[in-house]
């Protein structure tokens, strides 16, 4: 999902690059975690890699593209004197494996992930939190195995059906998915590198941790989300989504208003879809990245909204 801007991706799109975007916003970013505890999680074939931090009630953090799980090292550090926070390298990313395929990577395949880390865990469910197609992942385990979900927060992405809305109506929403129809073309992962997506890294160390985590990934794992999941169609051409299942958890969503990937009037509606509370916070000044782009406020709401949960 993230928004490419630029032709440092070789797309020729007229726009910044995700990844200036993504590490523009980490110079914001605090310290790192400090000696998080590798682990690894089985679904079917696939090993997954996760970290953890601290002890408590279970949050499971879901990257999108481009990141890994040290993405999450600000929120982790908020969260983990009174959470176990496991933050995981999605198929595709750094230690975790690399499936060949488009199918690999279908919704399907990536709710498995977060079942099968959950279950590593010791745990029948757990918070869930996403950003990006970490969030349209999240939005998924809700749907379809919400035995998994205690609590869902989501930054960026619309619910499903509010996303599918306004490809079929927002011009300004079909326009701005341009970039990821660019995505969806044979070869598209070859203008990827590891130096490009961690350019702008303002700190020569972190930097250097960010390329050797990209070389350990697989850019065409990366560009398959899209190819396996993100809608081809605009305007009239889009297929209305059968009915969905309403979320039955409470639900955070996060939104930075000049995010200029996803429209901020996806969310019109988000409270149809879901039966438990809902809370939308709407960040002027922020933009796709919203959790480094408001990193305190982000934190900040986050923990207080967990910790007022029964």
């Amino acid at each position: 999902m993230s928004d490419p801007r630029l032709p440092m991706l070789g797309l020729s799109m007229n726009r910044i690059p995700v990844a200036l975007l993504f590490v523009a916003a980490l110079s914001f970013a605090v310290p790192a975690v400090a000696d998080p505890e590798d682990h690894y999680a089985k679904n079917g074939s696939v090993r997954i890699h996760y970290v953890t931090e601290g002890a408590g009630p279970l949050v499971v953090l879901l990257h999108g593209f481009p990141g890994f799980w040290y993405s999450w090292s600000p929120l982790m550090g908020a969260l983990k004197d009174k959470y176990r926070v496991a933050a995981l390298d999605m198929r595709g990313y750094n230690l975790s494996d690399h499936p060949k395929g488009v199918d690999a990577y279908k919704f399907e395949a990536l709710i498995g992930d977060v079942a099968a880390v959950i279950t590593a865990e010791g745990q029948k469910n757990a918070i869930v939190i996403g950003h990006d197609w970490g969030a349209a992942v999240a939005w998924q385990v809700a749907l379809n195995r919400p035995d998994l979900v205690n609590h869902l927060i989501i930054m960026s992405v619309p619910h499903p059906a509010g996303f599918a809305r306004e490809m079929a109506t927002n011009a300004d929403q079909q326009k701005n998915s341009q970039y990821a129809r660019d995505f969806l073309k044979p070869g598209a992962e070859k203008m990827l590198t590891a130096e490009g997506l961690a350019q702008g890294v303002p700190d020569p160390v972190d930097r250097a941790r960010y390329v050797e985590a990209y070389r350990r990934s697989s850019f065409r794992a990366m560009l398959n989300y899209y190819r396996a999941n993100y809608p081809r169609d605009t305007g009239a051409s889009v297929t209305a989504l059968p009915p969905l299942p309403h979320i039955k958890v409470p639900v955070l969503v996060i939104h930075g208003l000049k995010d200029q990937a996803l429209n901020a009037n996806g969310h019109s509606g988000t409270r149809n879809w879901v039966d438990a509370d809902t809370t939308l916070l709407m960040i002027p000044g922020a933009g796709h990245f919203v959790q480094y782009d408001a990193l305190a406020l982000v934190n900040r709401t986050v923990r207080d909204w967990l910790d007022a949960r029964p």
